[in-house]
């Protein structure tokens, strides 16, 4: 399934950018709110079993903060290509972390979902064509920041963890030609076999939840 994604990442990075160029390329930055439900944690730390539900925490913004960037390829008035980057979060909660031994159990440098990503949008039919809503989604890979201590294994790293996908619901509103501020839904699902430093292993699926806000520069 991870080579499956990381294949379908390559492949539509490759046909966004091998179209020839559109009369609009979309630059955006957001930030907003997310969080995760809970999600099940198994594995071992080179020591002993695990295998239990975690409470998840988004904590948006707490230092480093959550945020995203994303290029987008229109190619016509309705459909765009394009990459993302996606710098989301989650804490264990304090009692379910110390119930079952972990000193860290988090990801929050971030969670890193790297997408390639497919877009459609309805512009020119509302007030007066300023606002412009928009569905999307797209495939990739998850790279986090993993901070997980338990016994004597302590790991304090980037990893490439498994295959990640997005989908998205918003609208834009247009002050000009150049620029817009949007708000949006966007969830997320990614996939982790993380390697702990003394050979053990942890593995978890994760779900975020988010509302963004962000500004475009179009050109």
């Amino acid at each position: 399934m991870f080579r499956f994604s990381v294949v379908a990442l390559s492949t539509t990075a490759a046909i966004a950018l091998a179209v020839p160029a559109a009369a609009e390329i979309e630059l955006s930055f957001y930030t907003g709110i997310q969080d995760a439900p809970h999600s099940r944690v198994k594995g071992d730390d080179g020591d002993e079993d695990f295998n239990f539900l975690v409470d998840w925490e988004g904590k948006s913004g707490a230092m480093p903060p959550y945020y995203g960037f994303r290029a987008t390829w229109w190619q016509s008035a309705n459909l765009g290509y394009g990459l993302e980057f996606n710098h989301a979060k989650v804490y264990a909660s304090d009692d379910d972390r110390e119930e079952h031994g972990f000193s860290d159990l988090e990801l929050t440098d971030g969670l890193n979902l790297f997408t390639a990503n497919v877009f459609y949008r309805w512009p020119g039919q509302w007030a007066s064509g300023r606002l412009t809503p928009y569905v999307g989604g797209g495939v990739g890979f998850a790279m986090p920041h993993v901070d997980v201590e338990r016994g004597q294994s302590d790991t304090f790293e980037y990893q490439v963890t498994g295959p990640a996908a997005i989908v998205v619901a918003g609208a834009s509103w247009a002050f000009n030609e150049t620029w817009a501020v949007f708000g949006e839904y966007k969830g997320s699902w990614s996939s982790h076999d993380i390697e702990l430093d003394n050979g053990g292993q942890l593995e978890t699926d994760i779900i975020t939840n988010a509302f963004n806000i962000g500004v475009s520069y179009s050109f």
